[in-house]
């Protein structure tokens, strides 16, 4: 039996086992037309995540301090009840809701949550879209008119690859979902290609990349603006087929030539020269520039992704076979007529952040439930997230958390975050729900493949969307209102993929267990842009202005001191995979990665404890000396500190190493997107001393 894995963007295809109905094995597919046989870690660990002991198999209800198992009638009943009556007290806006990685990848919550939310009709919107992807969505809508229309690199036929702050050896690609990475870096070598990296990590990338860069983090909107300001002077910028497209091109350059060059290659902290046999490198094209998480989660990061597509331009790569092309997924949700996001239409009540897709930064959740007065949030929903660990400033957000009047969380464990709810509701497990991942649609080919459920559900399960199903028609009847019952989500699906220029369905996709190969990426953007003029938007005034704040911030001499930076780990996702016994064990992977010369100067060893410092509060880390890291930056991963009381996840407790996000301050964010901005943030460290931590 075949299906792929929703664990990531890989969508890696898997062969499954099973004897007397039991699953007894999980391998890669070799026949899977898209992962051509490649497995992580974590495919296999879906076996401990079908059988874990841990997993909530039925809802839980708060009984005072403890927890009484019901059903799923009284819950559904119960939870609509809790939120109408905040509703009618307070008002819409006094009900949020936080949607977390896994509930992008999973089918049954995209039409059933947001008909749930819609239904609630609150403005308090949060998602992990917000320590994520929002800088990359905003400059797709303010460039090519939609936020998801996201440039993808053509991995399979670009003959130079440069990559900024991301590690797809590890990640296998994240808005470039390409299983296998190691293996078409092989066929990029065999058509004579090249493959260079800039990050402030020697990464398991950069270390099978031609070349690697050292940057200083949080800087790349310098380095790539250093980067444009050469390929201009050389006379190397060559737009291509793309030039009767844009708009706003000379506005752009202009605007760029107003930055000191200067002080742009000081700051980013790379040498002018090796910038300069860069950009020489880069038109032995077709080449293409990608960039990703390391971009995102910075002070600039919007400028970053808007001078990175710029970059692209430059080369004459946007919407050319081996550059930056856009996919045509099978489920294409702008076929499909989906509307622009908005931008600044409102702001939060407190900060005065701007919303971004009817969505709220989630730098604003705690503060909105902690300040007093009209609009306050008073209940909150969770739809498959552990912002607690996964976003900055943990410990605020517990404290806000334990100051709601309801709080219901869709999950399947008690968890750093769950631990607050009123009910928990679980999800089944996962090879017993059919999905359609989306994140299929920023892969770098066109691809499409249904999953199909492997066994049935266990007595006690229940599909998420039944679950918002009926929260819904609760919340309905006690607000008296019509309900409109939505239809299960395979059958919504398969009216999409109908309705897609690919004309597929949900039979025609069953009849294909290893996937459906729609072919490569083609040049289409003529036809996909969304901007009012049909032109690509080179100069969006609200990043032309946001070029200020860049000036102002490269003028200001570089502060000494340690920049941390994070970590993605081959045998975690975030927060929700150390509960896995197959990918625990081994090495101890939360670690601070320090330079031998960094430990020194702190009076520090390899394997020390040491205190790890930050705007909210301290840690205590084991340290680890690695001459894989820039001097003055040092790295660990995030998602752990499975220490907190009320989890219950046992294997994770064994080793539950430290919360980063425990560090990181909560506004410090790209003012332009909302977006988290930890990378690159002040840190102080010293040796462990006897003495609690604050």
């Amino acid at each position: 039996m075949f299906r792929s894995c929703s664990l990531c963007e890989a969508n890696c295809g898997l062969a499954f086992t099973f004897r007397d109905n039991v699953l007894t094995s999980i391998r890669a597919d070799e026949q899977d037309v898209f992962s051509r046989g490649h497995i992580c870690p974590k495919g296999v660990s879906i076996l401990d995540l079908q059988n874990d002991p841990d997993r909530l198999s039925q809802p839980l209800r708060r009984d005072g301090t403890g927890w009484v198992p019901v059903g799923w009638d009284e819950a559904a009943s119960a939870v609509g009840a809790r939120l109408a009556s905040i509703i009618r007290a307070h008002g819409p806006d006094a009900v949020a809701f936080y949607s977390g990685n896994p509930s992008a990848h999973a089918i049954d919550f995209a039409a059933h949550g947001a008909a749930l939310k819609r239904a609630v009709g609150t403005r308090s919107l949060f998602s992990a879209n917000s320590v994520d992807a929002n800088p990359h969505l905003l400059v797709s809508l303010l460039m090519f008119g939609h936020q998801l229309l996201l440039p993808l690199p053509d991995l399979d036929r670009t003959r130079t690859l440069l990559i900024l702050g991301a590690n797809p050896v590890v990640s296998n690609g994240s808005i470039m979902g390409a299983p296998g990475f190691r293996g078409r870096i092989k066929d990029l070598r065999a058509r004579g290609g090249q493959m260079i990296v800039i990050d402030p990590r020697r990464t398991e990338t950069a270390k099978i990349a031609d070349a690697h860069i050292f940057v200083r983090p949080g800087t790349d909107a310098a380095l790539l603006a250093a980067l444009l300001l050469i390929m201009k002077r050389e006379g190397l910028a060559d737009p291509g087929p793309v030039a009767p497209l844009l708009s706003g091109w000379e506005a752009a350059w202009a605007a760029i030539d107003e930055l000191p060059f200067d002080r742009l290659i000081d700051f980013c902290g790379v040498d002018q020269g090796m910038l300069e046999s860069l950009a020489r490198r880069l038109i032995e094209g077709p080449a293409v520039a990608y960039g990703r998480i390391g971009l995102s989660i910075q002070p600039f990061a919007t400028l970053s992704i808007w001078l990175l597509a710029l970059l692209n331009i430059a080369l004459g790569s946007l919407d050319r076979p081996g550059g930056a092309m856009f996919a045509e997924p099978a489920f294409d949700a702008l076929a499909a007529g989906a509307r622009p996001a908005s931008y600044a239409s409102y702001r939060s009540r407190v900060s005065g952040y701007p919303e971004f897709g009817g969505e709220l930064p989630v730098a604003a959740l705690a503060e909105e439930i902690l300040t007093p007065g009209p609009g306050r949030i008073r209940a909150l929903v969770t739809l498959a997230g552990n912002p607690v660990l996964s976003t900055p400033n943990g410990r605020l957000l517990e404290r806000a958390l334990a100051k709601l009047d309801f709080m219901a969380s869709f999950d399947v464990h008690l968890n750093e975050t769950t631990r607050f709810a009123d009910f928990v509701l679980p999800s089944p497990r996962p090879l017993a729900v059919p999905n359609y991942d989306i994140s299929l649609n920023f892969a770098v080919r066109n691809i499409a493949r249904v999953q199909p459920a492997l066994v049935p559900l266990e007595q006690g399960e229940q599909h998420d969307w039944i679950t918002l199903e009926a929260i819904r028609q609760s919340l309905a009847a006690e607000l008296n209102r019509e309900h409109r019952p939505l239809a299960a989500p395979m059958d919504i699906l398969d009216l999409r993929l109908q309705a897609s220029p690919w004309q597929l369905s949900v039979a025609e996709l069953e009849r294909h267990p290893h996937g459906l190969d729609l072919g490569p990426l083609r040049p289409c953007l003529a036809d996909r842009l969304r901007t009012s003029d049909r032109k690509i938007h080179c100069a969006p005034p609200l990043l032309i202005a946001d070029l200020e704040r860049l000036k102002a911030e490269i003028a200001a001499p570089c502060l000494p001191g340690l920049r941390i930076i994070g970590r993605r780990e081959a045998r975690g996702n975030n927060s929700w995979m150390h509960n896995v016994p197959r990918l625990a064990g081994g090495k101890d992977r939360c670690v601070l990665f320090v330079h031998p010369a960094d430990l020194a100067a702190h009076g520090l060893r390899d394997g020390d404890r040491a205190e790890l410092g930050g705007a909210a509060g301290s840690i205590a880390i084991i340290v680890r000396q690695s001459e894989d890291m820039m001097p003055g930056v040092v790295c660990m991963p995030h998602g752990w500190g499975h220490d907190r009381p009320g989890v219950s996840l046992h294997t994770a407790a064994i080793e539950p190493g430290a919360s980063l996000n425990d560090i990181l301050a909560h506004d410090r964010i790209d003012a332009l997107s909302g977006n988290a901005a930890p990378n690159g943030s002040p840190v102080t460290l010293r040796k462990m001393e006897d003495r609690a931590l604050t």
